[in-house]
Order: C-alpha cells, then sequence, then structure tokens
C-alpha cells in the first residue's frame, strides 16, 4: 500500500486535472477536513443502516415461534445463535481484509470507480427486492448473517485508504510523469 509520503504529488506540480471519486470527490487528493467529514458521513450512515438491519434481524428471530421448542433447546438454540453471531463478525472483518488487501494490489482507476457505481446502483433495486424472501427463510439465522455484516463492513470503514484511492493515485502519478 502506498503511503501518503510517497505517493502524495503537490497540486502546483500536476498538470493533470484531480479524478474525482465516488462518495469522495477530490478530498481524497489532499485528506483534509472535507475528506473525513465525508468519512465520517459515511460511517455514521453505514452504522445507522446496520444498527436498523440489525434490528429487524432480531425482531423477525424473535418472532420466529421458538416456543414450540421445548426450554432446554429453546436456550442452546439462543446461545448457538450467540455463539455463531460472535464467529460471523469475525469472518466478516476477515472477508472484508482479505479482500481488501487483494483489491489494494490491484486498484481500479477513477473510470472504472464510476462504471462500477454505475453498475451498482442499477442493480441494487432489483437485488434488494430479490432479497425479501430469502430473509424472511433465512429469519432463525439472521442475527448472524447480520453480525456478519457488522464485522464486513466495520473493517471497510477502518481502512486507511480505500482501494479507489490508491487506484486514483496511481493514475494521476501515471499521467503526472507522462506530462514531466
Amino acid at each position: 500500500m502506498a503511503s501518503r509520503a510517497s505517493s502524495d504529488v503537490p497540486a502546483s506540480e500536476a498538470p493533470v486535472q484531480i479524478p474525482k471519486l465516488p462518495g469522495l470527490g477530490t478530498s481524497w487528493y489532499e485528506r483534509g477536513a472535507r475528506y473525513w467529514a465525508r468519512r465520517v458521513r459515511t460511517a455514521i450512515l453505514v452504522l445507522l443502516l446496520l444498527a436498523f438491519f440489525c434490528y429487524i434481524a432480531l425482531r423477525l428471530y424473535v418472532g420466529v415461534p421458538r416456543s414450540d421448542l421445548p426450554p432446554t433447546a429453546r436456550t442452546v438454540w439462543d446461545w448457538t445463535q450467540a455463539v455463531a453471531s460472535g464467529v460471523a463478525v469475525a469472518w466478516g472483518w476477515v472477508k472484508q481484509r482479505r479482500d481488501h488487501r487483494k483489491k489494494l494490489l490491484d486498484p481500479p482507476t477513477p473510470q472504472q470507480m464510476w462504471e462500477a457505481k454505475r453498475g451498482d446502483s442499477t442493480r441494487a433495486p432489483g437485488l434488494a427486492r430479490a432479497a425479501v424472501l430469502p430473509l424472511l427463510i433465512a429469519a432463525p439465522v439472521l442475527p448472524a448473517i447480520a453480525a456478519w455484516g457488522v464485522g464486513w463492513f466495520a473493517a471497510m470503514l477502518t481502512v486507511h485508504e480505500y482501494p479507489s484511492e490508491v487506484g486514483a493515485r496511481r493514475w494521476l502519478e501515471e499521467r503526472t510523469s507522462r506530462g514531466a
């Protein structure tokens, strides 16, 4: 991963315009107050959505007719859910960190980021509708699924630099070195 000191190009030497990245604009270049405000805003939004999803998962889990189970089996099932959720948080964290490391090896260019963003925004509504029925079927294990999401998103939000930033820096350095 390129460090800030090794990958910064002073603005006065860069004849190429700094590319805008989805969610970060051009603030990624200087990593100043605007950049951190955008990162914090994203983190707060994601955490609010995760809290809502976890609430829904727990409400669906509690709504599953567990009263048909004997008290001992219900206790075992609840403890199994708690352990599975703990494992799922760790699994989500590790999965995201591995994906992040892999993406840093071949970071996307700014153009690839925008194309991916367009593709995600056109697929998202259909995927959200298609996920409702499987979500209801998965209600008994939904807390573990929500926990995996918490681990994955927590790892995503705590990285030093997004792959899109690394890719944009490399793209900018490539364009700047050609111009010099």
